[in-house]
């Protein structure tokens, strides 16, 4: 059952909408926790109440659309509507359900249903929040799919656990570390089982999903995952053993559990093996990359060193000039001299040029410190990325270690299901009675005639003419053998 909900405003018109007489039959089947008795009066009531808040969406109108061949009763309606209810968390609300009746292309009638839902509530004054309201009836609609046995849409279909064929190094990694929850397992089975009608149909579907269907050692239906784990079929769907058989038909047709594992054991060691490239290949890019990288900082570092060596000369020498300047000449240095001023000028001067000599030396240190953490900054990046890469490869080596591991059991379990099916043949065999040809079962003993005509074809005579003589012959002989010289007239 398709469930299509949203918050709307508008209540007149959805109140005209909903009571179009251009559907065969309209009926108002509930009206719940509204004062008025009409649909229109209902949902100006839920306008008005909605005034006294700053919502305008005020109400949530939903549309129950069953599938085309279901015969879906008003009860199942209403468990629907219940469960849309619960899942929104507008249990309680005021609401109200409408039966529409309409014919379709093909003239059949169809039944389809309509919820309203007053989203305020008016003990607080406030609109209930509808977060995720779009993907929460998605998963209503599936569970409905799935509680009838309805054919479900591939768009509804939760893809569940992919098929890791065709996973990227990064899924794979990923699929690795979260594992697998029992719940999304079962509901990729019966996501598989709903959105197929065939043997064909729910193989392609479960190998989308990552499981392998095959034939059970006690001639059950059982899919294999990545892992070599076997899955029950009838189980994990929530199914009887006979639909299973009545869907997916002749299990004989199906390859065994162990040569399922053979299969899944070689995709995945040639699916470890590109993931091995890839990484390689990521490894000499991220080589190249750090190189290159490690060559431009070297670069931009020698230009930073070299600016800042041309800047202190250049303010060295302002400042050269700055302080010889103080030092005044003629009269006026004659003067200061006698007065002891162009001592303290020159005390002055030689601080200065300590100072801004330990300035210039510092902001060097400063400089030169700061370029050798971004040049370790670049080093340890790149080791970094080497031990990742190193740990990617011996973790994929452990993985196709373990499925060459899977492979080779299932080879053994092949193996021996030949030898003991052998030894029970052999075992057979010599427990079979054997026949003793007794004197009483021995065949009876060849005529006269019966040895001279198989006489006549040993040596080779097996025209008609020939035949005819002997028989004359035959007849004719007063013996009870032909004699050699009648043989050699013939």
């Amino acid at each position: 059952m398709i469930l299509v909900g949203n918050p709307r405003g508008g209540a007149r018109d959805l109140a005209r909408h909903l009571l179009k007489q251009e559907n065969e039959s309209v009926e108002i089947a509930e009206l719940r926790g509204f004062v008025a008795d009409d649909l229109d009066g209902a949902f100006q009531e839920s306008y008005a109440i909605s005034r006294g808040t700053k919502c305008r969406q005020f109400l949530f109108s939903l549309s129950l659309n069953p599938p085309k061949d279901a015969q879906v009763s008003k009860d199942q309606f209403f468990s629907a509507v219940d469960q849309a209810e619960s899942k929104l968390g507008l249990t309680g609300q005021p609401r109200a359900v409408v039966f529409h009746e309409k014919r379709g292309d093909d003239g059949d009638m169809r039944r389809h249903a309509h919820a309203v839902w007053s989203r305020i509530n008016a003990r607080e004054m406030k609109a209930v929040p509808l977060p995720h309201s779009k993907r929460k009836m998605q998963d209503v609609s599936r569970e409905l799919y799935l509680e009838h046995g309805w054919t479900m849409p591939r768009g509804l279909a939760v893809s569940g656990d992919r098929d890791p064929r065709n996973f990227s190094l990064a899924e794979w990694q990923q699929a690795k570390r979260i594992g697998k929850d029992p719940r999304e397992i079962k509901t990729a089975f019966q996501d598989a089982w709903a959105i197929s009608d065939s043997k064909a149909a729910f193989t392609h579907a479960l190998q989308e999903r990552g499981y392998w269907l095959c034939r059970g050692d006690k001639r059950g239906y059982v899919a294999l995952d990545v892992h070599g784990e076997v899955h029950n079929i009838a189980k994990r769907v929530g199914v009887r053993t006979k639909a299973v058989r009545e869907r997916l038909g002749d299990i004989d047709a199906l390859q065994s559990v162990s040569d399922a594992k053979q299969e899944i054991a070689r995709a995945m060691q040639r699916k470890m093996d590109g993931f091995k490239r890839e990484t390689a290949a990521k490894e000499r890019r991220e080589r190249e990359e750090a190189a290159k990288k490690r060559e431009a900082l070297k670069i931009r570092q020698k230009q930073e060193r070299a600016k800042l060596i041309e800047a202190q000369q250049a303010r060295k020498i302002q400042e050269r000039d700055e302080r010889q300047a103080r030092l005044r000449k003629g009269f006026l240095g004659l003067w200061d001299r006698l007065r002891g001023e162009r001592k303290r000028t020159v005390e002055r001067n030689e601080k200065e040029a300590v100072a801004a000599k330990l300035r210039d030396e510092t902001q060097r240190k400063t400089m030169a410190s700061a370029q050798v953490h971004q040049r370790k900054a670049v080093i340890q990046e790149r080791a970094q990325q080497r031990q990742e890469n190193k740990s990617t490869v011996k973790s994929l080596t452990q993985d196709a270690q373990v499925f060459k591991q899977m492979e080779t059991t299932a080879e053994r379990e092949r193996e021996a299901r030949k030898e003991a099916f052998k030894q029970k043949r052999r075992t057979a065999t010599k427990d079979r009675p054997r026949r003793h040809f007794l004197p009483e079962n021995l065949p009876p003993e060849p005529s006269e005639r019966e040895r001279q005509t198989n006489c006549i074809y040993k040596e080779g005579y097996s025209t008609k003419s020939t035949l005819k003589s002997v028989n004359n012959i035959c007849r004719n002989s007063s013996s009870n053998m032909l004699q050699p010289a009648t043989l050699y007239k013939l």
